[in-house]
């Protein structure tokens, strides 16, 4: 992978850690195409929706509490204009660990996360 192509790609997926543990919609929607849609479940829950439901649930609610919040890109392919990042979380709102899968694509050269599919890997998620 061309060094500066996989630059960007940490790039924009550190906008989404960086989103998700400052609480920071801004920084969220930076990274997510518009039209991006998130999978998995919490607690038994589904959020199969579109990716302004996370960030409007993110905005203004720091997945990091008191410093437990740890987030780090443990693989990542990519191919042409598309790019598959896995990110492990650990401590989000405390407690909880997830394995997150994103799907990126390269459009008009700007690279964007068009999926976030999740799993609850372990914690007891908040009261929502």
């Amino acid at each position: 992978m061309e060094a500066e192509i996989r630059s960007e790609i940490e790039r924009v997926v550190q906008l989404y850690i960086d989103g998700a543990r400052e609480g920071d919609a801004s920084k969220l929607r930076e990274a997510f195409h518009e039209d991006a849609r998130m999978f998995g479940s919490l607690g038994g829950i589904r959020y199969d929706e579109p990716i302004e439901q996370l960030i409007a649930m993110s905005d203004g609610q720091p997945a990091d509490v008191g410093g437990s919040y740890k987030a780090q890109i443990v693989a990542m392919r990519q191919v042409g204009d598309a790019a598959i990042v896995t990110v492990e979380e650990e401590g989000y709102w405390g407690t909880v660990s997830f394995t997150d899968f994103f799907a990126l694509s390269s459009i008009k050269d700007e690279w964007k996360i068009v999926n976030k599919t999740f799993v609850h890997t372990g914690g007891e998620p908040p009261a929502m």
